[in-house]
């Protein structure tokens, strides 16, 4: 979803967090950005300033992915 607000395009971005040694790491599912914090709510603020940053530099926004329903899933498999 894409609004307009105050001349700024405005996304609805979708994100993971998850824990990597003693940070938290946020991955954004709509592009390919990530960020790290110490804890779940820096990481957040962080991935979205990153993807801010990111879409500053984006010109058409082509890698932009409209993500639907979104599901997180854990399973064992042989490796």
């Amino acid at each position: 979803m894409a609004n307009v607000s105050g001349g700024t395009a405005m996304k609805n971005i979708k994100y993971v967090v998850y824990k990597e040694d003693k940070y938290f790491v946020s991955q954004c599912l709509n592009v390919d950005v990530s960020s790290f914090g110490e804890s779940i709510d820096e990481a957040i603020s962080s991935l979205k300033e990153a993807v801010s940053l990111y879409f500053e530099n984006e010109s058409d926004n082509s890698a932009y992915q409209v993500i639907g329903e979104t599901l997180l899933g854990e399973d064992v498999i042989h490796a």
